[in-house]
């Protein structure tokens, strides 16, 4: 190892042990069984089942009695590591009473008592420089479980990029597995890298079906990386039982491997990212793993890597047991607007006029939800290659075409044009148009701009660079095959720089003009908002159910309160706005009658800062309920049952609020 490495596992209960406890090897083979999903009341994998549904049949919480929920218990996370965490993105997983997560800044898995939330472990280790250098820090979005009817264990990623087993009843790792428990995933990455500093982690869970771990990538943002060269993200098969590798498969392929030829100019030999940060989906069934593949370096120049450079922003089938790659779809050519692929993908069986359909429902950044075949990757219904705007930056390499979905309706509005302008008054509308005058608007797939002071200063996206869809992705209801999603409604400036040669050797980065009236010479941040208030007028955060049977819009609301800037601004007094939503990071959860999910952002009410949590009917979208959360959501609601009673959880977070994992429960 490099740097400092410290171990502490903390037992709770009757006793405690620090550093290295030795615990047996698994015995006997077996098949996982989490495939079974939540239909015993428990939540055994990140999405609820490998199929990433997030999905629970579960109707003991319904619209008669969602406001009666009350707390059950708080685990805060605040100890859990050097700082506070602000962004806990954490989903547990329940499994035999006990709730797994990952929490605090250094990234802990911790196992507490369902019914209690009292810890009965934790495990964290001390990464030195190594967890510091790491490019995707803090808690992490969760973990695994694996069991083989006997033995269970959880496994988990570090900031700085080792995977950890660990025994499931007491928290202690597995001597048997890899080296005392810890395979270090910067070794077996078939590239040389610096294993301080180099520039790979994960923050998703692992995927652990059948024996196979299977292991992702994510690296830094990449609007101005500090180089054309970055490592490549890999994707990596493991032997659940003794971490040894089982296959690799190379995003950026090799010379006479497949899509080798779409990296112009040798460009594999130096391009990197390509990685798998998503959380991914299998179907043990067909042995196939589902892979949603991020663009290359960087975000939003592409001159150094000319050509369409599979497998970026794909959706990418492999064998679950090889690591072969099955069938792929590329959903973006070329990508220079960061739409890496972000969530996992869903699997449905369809009904579509009378013929069942083995599916994957891929949602995207720009607010597109791409159904496949599952076994064969054809599209389910039509994707057409539509010609798209050529653009004028110097060196960059433009795909003449890109896919375009025609079936479902895009979940949120895509491109930028006047009638998308904010519309509460004609003044503000007259102020927003004056606006856009600055910048470059047009349909989805408009090119960046180098930002000139004069105009463009940008070219304006929507949705905004990070979507959308984002990480925390949808929701399938199996019994109608209704897809739920969260997405948020904004702009995001895109405009280029030259590289300067010292911070970044790329040619362009993102970046803005100066004005010239500034002698410090600084760029000038484009501004997109009017008087305070969003460019883009309402709703700003909305979920929307899709019929995937038909592929048909089912319906769209806006998803939480309005915020307290636009409810209290000055030019809207006197105004009836109706409810906006709220943007935020927001995972749904869909149970027997409801789709639930918390607001983000902050909210002023008499009880204090906070947000709801909110319920609506899953088959119309009428408000079903809310309750009070002392900060807003930041990861995805789960529900489980536990002697008779039904509980949902939602990790908190916000700046000033460590993290909380919140358990409601009906009152007794």
């Amino acid at each position: 190892m490099h740097g400092t490495l410290q171990t502490r596992v903390v037992r709770v209960g009757l006793c405690s042990l620090v550093v290295g406890a030795l615990s047996l090897p698994l015995a006997g083979q077996g098949v996982s069984p989490i495939s079974a999903g939540t239909t015993n009341g428990e939540w055994p994998t990140y999405g609820g089942d490998l199929a990433s549904r997030r999905y629970s049949p579960l109707d003991q919480v319904n619209a008669a009695n969602f406001n009666k929920l009350e707390i059950a218990w708080r685990f805060k996370t605040e100890n859990l590591g050097p700082t506070p965490e602000f962004q806990f993105q954490a989903t547990p997983l329940m499994v035999k009473g006990t709730l797994y997560f990952t929490a605090g800044s250094r990234r802990a898995a911790v196992a507490v008592d369902a019914g209690t939330g009292e810890m009965k472990w934790m495990h964290s280790i001390d990464e030195g420089p190594r967890g510091q250098a790491a490019p995707r820090r803090l808690s992490g979005r969760g973990l695994s479980y694996w069991t083989d009817g006997q033995a269970e264990r959880i496994l988990y990623v570090t900031p700085g990029y080792q995977l950890i087993a660990l025994e499931a009843k007491t928290g202690d790792r597995i001597p048997s597995f890899g080296k005392d428990g810890i395979v270090d995933l910067k070794l077996e990455m078939d590239q040389e890298m610096d294993l301080v500093k180099g520039e790979v982690g994960l923050h998703s869970a692992p995927v652990v079906a059948g024996n196979t771990i299977i292991i992702g990538a994510a690296h830094m943002e990449g609007g101005a990386p500090r180089s054309r060269t970055n490592q490549k993200g890999f994707v990596r098969g493991y032997d659940v039982r003794t971490g040894k590798r089982l296959w690799i498969f190379k995003t950026i392929p090799s010379p006479g491997e497949f899509g080798n030829e779409t990296w112009e100019k040798d460009a594999w030999t130096y391009s990197g990212n390509t990685g798998v940060w998503a959380q991914m989906t299998v179907d043990e069934e067909l042995g196939l793993a589902y892979m949603p593949v991020e663009l290359p370096t960087g975000d939003y120049y592409g001159g150094h890597r000319p050509g369409n450079s599979l497998f970026s922003e794909s959706l990418v089938a492999v064998d679950l047991k090889t690591g072969q790659r099955k069938w792929h779809y590329q959903l973006v050519h070329h990508g220079i607007w960061d739409h890496d692929i972000p969530c996992a993908p869903i699997l449905a069986d369809l009904n579509i006029d009378g013929k069942t359909v083995k599916a994957v429902a891929q949602a995207t950044k720009q607010g597109w939800v791409y159904v496949f075949d599952r076994v064969t990757g054809q599209p389910v219904w039509p994707i057409e290659e539509r010609p798209v705007e050529k653009g004028d930056v110097p060196g960059e390499w433009y795909s003449p075409t890109q896919p375009f979905v025609t079936k479902p309706p895009a979940f949120e509005r895509q491109g930028v044009a006047i009638d998308d302008l904010i519309d509460f008054t004609p003044e503000l509308r007259a102020e927003a148009v004056k606006l856009v005058q600055q910048y470059k608007i047009g349909p989805l797939f408009t090119p960046p701009v180098v930002s000139k002071w004069e105009g463009p200063r940008a070219t304006l996206m929507l949705p905004n660079v990070t979507g959308g869809a984002n990480w925390q992705g949808g929701s399938l209801d199996p019994e109608t095959n209704y897809f739920y999603i969260f997405s948020n409604t904004g702009v995001s400036a895109l405009g280029l720089a030259p590289g300067d040669g010292v911070k970044s050797d790329m040619l362009y980065v993102r970046g803005f003009a100066s004005d010239p009236n500034d002698k410090s010479g600084r760029p000038a941040f484009p501004n997109t908002n009017v008087q305070g208030l969003p460019l883009i007028k309402p709703p700003y955060g909305r979920i929307t159910a899709l019929d995937l049977n038909k592929g048909t819009l089912a319906w769209q609301i806006a998803h939480g309160d309005t915020p307290d800037n636009v409810k209290n601004h000055p030019a809207l007094k006197g105004l009836d706005i109706p409810r906006t939503g709220r943007q935020g990071r927001i995972g749904v959860l869909t149970t027997k009658t409801l789709v639930i999910a918390g607001e983000g952002g902050m909210n002023t009410t008499p009880q204090g800062r906070g947000a709801m949590l909110r319920a609506y009917d899953k088959a119309t979208g009428a408000d079903a309920g809310a309750v009070y959360m002392p900060a807003p959501q930041s990861g995805s609601p789960m529900t489980y049952l536990l002697n008779g009673q039904q509980y949902i959880t939602v990790s908190v977070s916000a700046p000033g609020f460590p993290g909380e994992l919140i358990a409601y429960r009906l009152g007794k």
